[in-house]
């Protein structure tokens, strides 16, 4: 029954968009995709086991206003603090970084805090500009930071995971912010409607999730993310003007035939 369910849905997808189809995306534009997604899924999963590390130190309340991951020749290093009273330095109180496993972090305490004027402080204004310029929904939220070659920013919200929706997907938007931090460039609203995926029940076997886009033509990094953050991974169907698309458990996409 699932795999008739999932071959209509794929029909449905695939005559929603089909009237004006363009061309499908190259192995490398699909390939840039799939790094995006999966650096989103280790900048969550590092903050997650940082966040983890903070809070076992007990800091006092308004201590923290922001943290913000960075990705090293060495691991992630995740930092939690503030910006100073006159908004011109970001005040690093924790310092997390990533030991030889994902999960394990050290934690350095800074007191006083340290003041950082750089790629943090950056980012940290990148993050406050793309939350003033977003629509979002009364619930919480998550940010992540990808710094570009270009030094350019892509600064992404997206909803966090509820005890009432483990995997949402959906709601998010990605902005592209200059290497300031103070300008936005591009934003690119990736999905609409908050969409509830809830956990498969115990005993049961889902073949894969299948969604369409409206608003762009594309897969999108989101949709990487959401594949490999849901546990255990489940491959997902997506169905754009440009084409159906079939997002693998290691994040890879390939043109659906």
């Amino acid at each position: 029954m699932r795999s008739l369910i999932l071959a209509v849905l794929m029909l449905l997808c695939g005559f929603s968009v089909g009237a004006q189809k363009t061309k499908p995306l190259s192995d490398s534009e699909l390939a840039a995709i799939t790094e995006r997604g999966r650096l989103l899924d280790a900048y969550d999963r590092a903050a997650w086991h940082a966040t983890d590390a903070v809070i076992a130190l007990h800091p006092a309340k308004g201590a923290i206003g922001r943290y913000i991951a960075r990705k090293t020749a060495s691991g992630w290093v995740v930092v939690f603090g503030r910006f100073d009273e006159k908004g011109d330095a970001f005040e690093i109180v924790y310092e997390a970084t990533q030991g030889s496993t994902p999960r394990d972090f050290t934690v350095k305490t800074n007191d006083p805090p340290q003041s950082d004027s750089g790629f943090y402080f950056v980012a940290a204004k990148a993050i406050e500009l793309a939350l003033q310029n977003a629509t979002l929904e009364k619930r919480p939220y998550n940010t992540y930071v990808l710094p570009l070659d270009s030094g350019q920013l892509y600064v992404y919200i997206l909803p966090a995971q509820t005890k009432e929706n483990p995997f949402p997907l959906g709601g998010d938007v990605r902005f592209l912010i200059s290497a300031d931090g103070g300008t936005i460039i591009e934003t690119r609203q990736l999905h609409k409607t908050i969409l509830p995926v809830s956990h498969v029940p115990a005993g049961s076997k889902v073949a894969s999730g299948v969604h369409s886009h409206v608003l762009t033509d594309t897969p999108e990094d989101t949709d990487v993310f959401h594949v490999l953050t849901q546990n255990p991974p489940i491959p997902e169907f997506v169905g754009t003007r440009s084409g159906n698309y079939s997002i693998q458990t290691d994040g890879t996409i390939h043109v659906a035939k």
